[in-house]
């Protein structure tokens, strides 16, 4: 079987890359892409995409897998970068990472580099199965770092082609298997954050592209001003860190776009201000539409489950009800759907 493996310089990669060297029968091709923006970005910080490259060479010597770099710079400005500046701009709450995969990795890639491979190999931690000619995608093992919320855009296609050598591990096996198999990067850190960020904090990256705002901050109890912000785009629902307010902790409860106004709330009535319905559109369903209404939902990558209960709308909007309320639910951010250990797909969260 031919399979393009994308391989990353971090651990995960490396050891879904080592498994499948080891499971033979396979004709591997190792796929760097470069999608780092280091050259418009490089005065805010160092891009780790040089270090990485060499980490990923390394690991391909090791196990005599050939390497290719692809460059999607392009691809990944137009569809990811300008896509989540949009949703910032308009006071949304961006995921750019589910883009990443549904429309680079599995996506740009494919059309650039991977035509004529049966199968892409990821180091993500998530599982597939197929049922009655449908392919499932399946939470990992590991909860904390279960990956399925970043890849529920895929479309059919695209998890057909999916394979996560990985995905039925926790991150404890992998460090193992790192050490196992003696892998130049065994001892590397994780990389945090957004994927195409690096080592750019994600603050100085919204400043470039946007610039600074500034607008009252009000306590959404009484109304009262409390400080000033440097632009809504620097804030998301839910955020504590990073107000600069005096007699805290102060969450961020709701942003005003027109009147470019942030709207906060003290630790004491900050769950006052939570939600237990909201409404998706744009959902994309995995497999199909759910069979029934008991479901779970995650607001965001983590842990964290709750259970939900969904009504459809119209042809792409769906009616979610939480059991339990979230003061953390932010217009734009994507809401994942489970049915136990399937991931069903999900979509944006409306105002």
């Amino acid at each position: 079987m031919r399979i393009a493996v994308l391989a990353s310089g971090g651990v995960d990669s490396s050891v879904a890359l080592s498994l499948l060297k080891r499971e033979g029968g396979h004709q591997l091709q190792a796929f760097y892409l470069k999608i780092w923006l280091e050259d418009e970005l490089s005065y805010l910080g160092e891009c780790p995409w040089e270090e990485d490259l060499e980490c990923v060479r390394a690991v391909c010597r090791q196990l005599d897998v050939p390497l290719e770099v692809v460059s999607l710079q392009r691809e990944y400005r137009s569809q990811v970068v300008e896509a989540a500046i949009g949703e910032l701009r308009a006071g949304r709450t961006p995921s750019p990472d589910v883009f990443c995969n549904q429309r680079i990795k599995f996506g740009a890639f494919l059309g650039r580099a991977g035509e004529g491979y049966e199968k892409v190999a990821t180091g993500h931690y998530a599982r597939t199965r197929q049922v009655d000619g449908l392919h499932q995608l399946l939470r990992a093992p590991d909860p904390v770092k279960d990956q399925t919320y970043f890849l529920s855009h895929l479309s059919q296609a695209q998890l057909a082609q999916a394979v996560f050598p990985i995905g039925a591990m926790h991150k404890s096996q992998v460090r193992r298997l790192a050490a196992h198999f003696d892998l130049p990067n065994q001892g590397r850190k994780d990389s945090q954050g957004i994927c195409f960020l690096g080592k750019i904090k994600y603050p100085e990256f919204v400043r470039h592209h946007l610039g600074e705002c500034s607008g009252p901050i009000h306590e959404a109890e009484t109304g009262r001003l409390l400080g000033r912000h440097r632009g809504l785009w620097f804030h998301t629902i839910g955020q504590r860190q990073g107000l600069g307010l005096h007699g805290g902790p102060w969450y961020v409860v709701r942003k005003d776009v027109e009147g470019n106004a942030l709207w906060v709330s003290h630790a004491e009535f900050y769950r006052g201000c939570a939600r237990r319905d909201l409404v998706l559109s744009k959902v994309n369903w995995l497999s199909g539409e759910p069979l029934r209404q008991r479901l779970q939902i995650k607001l965001r990558h983590g842990p964290s489950l709750a259970g939900c209960r969904v009504r459809r709308i119209d042809f792409d909007r769906w009616q979610v009800e939480m059991d339990e309320e979230d003061p953390g639910v932010a217009p734009g951010q994507f809401g994942i759907l489970y049915d136990g250990e399937v991931c069903l797909g999900g979509g944006v969260i409306e105002e």
